[in-house]
């Protein structure tokens, strides 16, 4: 693998709605690395998260909710040369600033992604885990939760994350992959258990599935997100 230029700056965008209880930890992760800037795109926490950001030295900037619109600010608003996309509840591997760049580095590799590992011991989560990174590594799809990164200027020639309610990421890497080769990380990301929790192992899994299947059929983001958030609803109440 080529070697990395430890002058290229990075700039990690974290898009946030009220994640007080995760935040701080993921940027203390984040912040352990060389030449980066930390960005949080809080789309109206009402929780405190924006100030607990703050209060750690990271730039906060205020957009309209939504993830895709919240990663698009943040992309606008970075200094980097390479942009690298973090879930609020995912902690970076060590290294991965020097990783980044020497996978960039290699003139073959449009963007990359890490593996993921979920913070549980569950033994289904072991095989969501294992499902996940098949697909990211003979597929060449991670999706928002493995930490994509690629330059600045192949962000702008795309077109940034689509403007969708739903499946922005899954959209994103496509486009990406029509750009070239999509680098998959061995180090993986760590990132909470708590959207398996909240619906099930299962049923989360079968949910995604259908999703990712209607989005192909060519059923609207819009009625996903609704019967999606439906989804979710009907589980809490339950």
């Amino acid at each position: 693998m080529p070697s990395e230029n430890p002058h290229l700056k990075i700039s990690i965008i974290i898009p946030a709605l009220n994640e007080a209880s995760t935040i701080a930890p993921v940027i203390s992760t984040a912040r352990n690395a060389k030449n980066v800037e930390i960005i949080v795109a809080d789309g109206g926490s009402s929780d405190g998260t924006a100030d607990i950001a703050q209060s750690l030295g990271v730039r906060v900037i205020s957009t309209a909710p939504g993830r895709a619109t919240q990663m698009n600010a943040g992309a606008a608003s970075a200094t980097g040369d390479i942009l690298l996309f973090l879930h609020a509840d995912t902690h970076l591997p060590r290294g991965y600033d020097s990783s980044a760049r020497r996978v960039l580095a290699n003139p073959s590799a449009v963007a990359g992604a890490f593996e993921l590992k979920i913070d549980a011991r569950s033994l289904s989560l072991r095989l969501v885990e294992t499902g996940v990174n098949w697909r990211s590594n003979f597929l060449q799809m991670p999706y928002g939760d493995q930490a994509i990164f690629l330059y600045s200027a192949t962000f702008d020639k795309i077109g940034g994350f689509p403007d969708l309610p739903l499946m922005e990421d899954f959209e994103f890497v496509r486009r990406l992959k029509k750009q070239g080769r999509i680098a998959i990380l061995p180090q993986p990301v760590l990132t909470s258990d708590r959207r398996w929790q909240q619906l099930g192992v299962i049923k989360t899994t079968v949910i995604n599935q259908i999703v990712i299947i209607a989005y192909f059929l060519g059923v609207s983001p819009d009625r996903l997100a609704f019967w999606y958030k439906r989804q979710k609803k009907n589980s809490s109440e339950n």
